[in-house]
């Protein structure tokens, strides 16, 4: 009976063993009677040590989504550099707003860029807007409130929408690609291929391919479970984020969301890879070096930002995968998410001279 006793004392708290052995003593004369206590005793402690263990069980992580907050830590948590910060990302946002507008406006207004290149450069400076003001005002209104919490139902908002504009992003590259494909190696039958119906189609197949990679990124967060007081390391609601902090076993979530990462990134990588391929081999096949600058004047402009776009994602996408330093995920994902858009119409207008044009006489008009 000691042995038992002191083996249920090692795993009891002292109080509830205290607890339990504070009975009456009982005559010796009254065996059975004694008998009885101990055996109410010895139920007594295994009823006691199972609520125990059910208490100790009902610890696990619970999902809080209902009422959850998240905590973005921004782009640094030093207080000295937040006065620098706000008026940096200020400008940044809104030299990406007016030379998207810009490009928008110039397009619009001049008949002779109404064709299906400058079609589709029109609506990637709209997805441009979409992916900068998507992120970047919530994070310019942090650094200037102090207040870095995003509700759960924000986050879910904002997800969704920044992979959304990102896809399309990528979908409309691959799209002005092979644009300047069918241009370059069939300039005859370009009228005819690119009509205004397949410029249509091709512009809603790629809302509806990133409209589908959005959605699936959207569902499979909203599954993951959270604890309390969640801090993401990070200026807007990351996936790679948010299953590092989940409280579950996200192995598999990481498989499946670097999967969709692959399939919908790689589909629009390998179309543009395509589309190049087969412009190079048109331009080492021309006869003249005249044909083949006004070629490379053409793409020279798509080129470098597919180069920038692509080689600033691929950067994002593994260093979420291989590096565990926040500090390098944010600083390629501001270059990602900021700088990318902003640059673009400064490329296509300081490189086209359509472009410059039409801004010449978008300009004489106003004034």
């Amino acid at each position: 009976m000691q042995e038992v006793i002191s083996c249920i004392r090692g795993f009891m708290p002292e109080s509830v063993f205290l607890s339990v052995l504070k009975t009456e003593p009982v005559p010796s004369s009254f065996p059975r009677q004694k008998k009885a206590v101990d055996q109410n005793s010895h139920v007594i402690i295994q009823q006691k040590y199972s609520m125990d263990q059910k208490c100790l069980c009902s610890t696990k992580p619970q999902n809080f989504t209902g009422v959850l907050e998240f905590l973005l830590l921004g782009l640094s948590e030093d207080p000295e550099l937040q006065p620098l910060t706000f008026p940096l990302f200020l400008s940044m946002c809104l030299v990406t707003m007016l030379g998207n507008l810009l490009i928008i406006l110039t397009i619009s207004s001049d008949s002779h860029l109404h064709t299906p290149m400058y079609f589709f450069l029109s609506i990637l400076s709209m997805a441009d807007l979409g992916f900068t003001f998507t992120t970047v005002p919530k994070m310019i209104l942090d650094i200037q409130t102090h207040s870095r919490v995003i509700s759960y139902v924000g986050c879910l908002i904002q997800l969704p929408l920044f992979n959304l504009f990102r896809c399309l992003d990528s979908a409309l590259l691959s799209v002005m690609a092979y644009d300047g494909f069918v241009a370059i190696c069939y300039p005859l039958h370009y009228q005819v291929i690119m009509n205004p119906r397949l410029c249509s189609l091709l512009v809603l197949g790629s809302f509806l391919f990133s409209l589908l990679d959005s959605q699936l990124h959207c569902v499979m967060t909203s599954h993951l479970t959270f604890c309390t007081k969640v801090e993401i390391p990070h200026f807007f609601c990351d996936p790679p984020q948010l299953l590092k902090l989940a409280c579950d076993d996200t192995s598999t979530n990481k498989i499946i969301m670097y999967f969709i990462g692959a399939i919908f990134g790689g589909i629009p990588i390998s179309g543009t890879l395509f589309s190049y391929s087969q412009i190079l081999s048109s331009i080492l096949r021309g006869p003249s070096s005249g044909g083949r600058y006004k070629v490379f004047s053409t793409c020279g402009c798509h080129l470098a930002i597919v180069c920038f776009f692509y080689g600033t994602g691929l950067g994002v996408y593994f260093s979420s995968a291989v590096s565990h330093s926040p500090r390098n995920d944010r600083v390629a994902s501001v270059v990602y998410t900021v700088v990318t858009p902003m640059l673009n119409p400064f490329i296509y207008s300081l490189r086209n001279r359509e472009i410059k044009r039409a801004l010449q006489k978008l300009f004489n008009r106003t004034t």
